[in-house]
């Protein structure tokens, strides 16, 4: 449990900043071995817990920073909750761990059988579990470590927990070695798959390039929402926006820190008027009130056009503790000083933003890490329902967890979602990372974190959509099944087969 405890952590050095990304195959490989050893299932387990905990709790020890920095909850007990959570959600390696352990022994599967057929199925259904259960946390999820690398190809393809099955399957061949060396063939191949898909351009241009203007504040956490500080952020923003033109020009999440209601009456109308004036499309984010206690954290979309009604988009997946109270935490929530906790969510589908001939499909801070709901909405675009989005953007503000790996973990993610969708990403923060990636998820250009900036930069949207795109997590999800039958069948062979050894050769 110790070795696996210490693989966990050190496989955050596979995610960014570091991007070591073989490590995590590395480790993932050495779990399946100490689970491979093990006679008993809940031995087994007890090694997937280990390896999850350690993952978990290293990759995401900056919710520290913002529940006691910025939240003001006791050193003691934020440091409790970051343990909790990791240990919670170490359950769902737990249960991999497990469970391969009890197939391995039920279907007496040898080695071989085991660690391709068993383990990488079901460590990859774990991986996409923790992306929906309980609203789903899937954040440093094995595949991202996978943003760069031959395996990059394969998220077109089968998406980020595809990667994880991919991944789990070149596992699996390292852990087979030296004894066997034919794994090293498919590995290798598997690499090679993974290279020549990355030279398949799913999606192609479409209209003209636009030019962009992504506005980074850096307004300190502690000062945000200070009311001393509001006049001094309200006029920071106005005064970013309207010192040049561009077809898009965005703002961090909630870079506006009041109520859209609350907002002095002539501020929205003179960046209604620049963006006339000037032939801008500004996105704005900002809290917006719809009632007693009802607001949604938006994005608003002001158009050059007089006629033009103001766009919005309200955030859909809402963040547990922080934007949404699950049932029966309030008392956790009360001890943070947290502003706006509790919001309405917004509908999954909701149509782009148009800038020109261009598309923009915003989401807000935490929605990029679920490709399959951004997926849905372009979908949707090829049916008709709503336009196709041609390029995405994102509006964060991840100060909340200070100068930590947190920023390049999102940016890392929100590379993921580009090569999934084909499109370009945009990143507009209030302290990193502001970036430009494009359509194949290399940034062409970013703004140094914890400086005040401006990215200007010309964006050419695309149009189609990947086969991640039309099918989302499906086609994982049935490989995964399809391999586990596999073993299973190989099980039942070697049970009905009265000339054939009950093991596997």
């Amino acid at each position: 449990m110790l070795a696996a405890l210490s693989a966990g952590a050190l496989n955050v050095f596979a995610f960014a900043p570091f991007g070591l990304w073989p490590l995590q195959i590395l480790s993932l490989a050495l779990v399946f071995r100490l689970a491979l050893s093990q006679a008993s299932v809940r031995h087994g387990a007890f090694i997937g817990w280990a390896y999850g905990f350690g993952w978990l709790a290293a990759g995401t020890h900056w919710l520290f920073i913002s529940m006691h920095r910025y939240g003001g909850m006791p050193g003691w007990m934020a440091a409790l909750a970051v343990a909790v959570l990791a240990f919670l959600l170490g359950a769902l390696a737990a249960m991999a761990m497990g469970g391969a352990t009890w197939l391995r022994q039920r279907w007496s599967l040898g080695a071989g059988a085991s660690l391709l057929l068993v383990f990488p199925p079901l460590w990859a259904l774990a991986e996409w579990t923790r992306g929906w259960i309980f609203t789903g946390f899937p954040w440093i999820s094995s595949g991202y470590a996978h943003s760069v690398g031959p395996l990059s190809g394969f998220a077109p393809v089968i998406g980020v927990y595809g990667l994880a099955l991919v991944a789990g399957i070149m596992a699996g061949c390292l852990a087979l070695l030296p004894a066997k060396r034919l794994p090293v063939l498919l590995a290798a191949g598997l690499c090679a798959v993974g290279v020549g898909l990355k030279t398949i351009s799913w999606t192609t241009p479409h209209g003209q390039p636009i030019s962009v203007r992504l506005l980074q504040g850096n307004v300190p956490q502690e000062m945000k929402f200070a009311p001393e500080h509001i006049e001094a952020t309200l006029s920071l923003y106005y005064d970013m926006i309207s010192a040049q033109r561009a077809d898009l020009i965005a703002t961090p999440e909630t870079a506006i820190p009041l109520l859209s209601s609350q907002l002095p009456p002539d501020y929205l109308e003179k960046l209604k008027e620049f963006a006339r004036k000037s032939a801008s499309h500004v996105a704005l984010g900002i809290p917006v009130m719809d009632g007693p206690m009802q607001y949604a954290n938006s994005m608003i979309g002001l158009s050059p056009s007089a006629m033009a009604a103001p766009y919005r988009y309200d955030k859909h997946h809402l963040v547990p503790f922080g934007e949404f109270i699950p049932l029966g935490a309030r008392w956790f929530v009360d001890m943070m000083h947290i502003p706006l906790g509790d919001f309405t969510r917004g509908a999954l589908l909701q149509a782009p933003f148009s800038v020109r001939d261009q598309h923009v499909l915003p989401n807000i801070c935490y929605e990029d890490l679920f490709g399959e709901e951004i997926a849905a909405q372009l979908r949707a675009g090829q049916a008709k329902k709503i336009p196709q989005a041609t390029i995405l953007l994102n509006l964060s503000n991840i100060a909340w967890f200070g100068d930590s790996i947190a920023l390049p973990q999102h940016l890392q993610i929100s590379q993921m979602r580009a090569i999934e969708t084909g499109r370009p990403m945009l990143r507009a923060t209030n302290t990193g990372a502001t970036a430009v990636i494009d359509a194949r998820g290399h940034i062409v250009a970013q703004l140094q974190p914890f400086e005040r900036g401006v990215l200007s930069t010309d964006v050419q949207g695309y149009e189609g959509l990947t086969p991640y795109c039309l099918y989302g997590n499906t086609v994982t999800v049935a490989l995964c099944i399809a391999l586990l039958l596999t073993a299973w069948v190989m099980h039942r062979t070697r049970r009905n087969n009265p000339h054939s050894p009950h093991k596997n050769r």
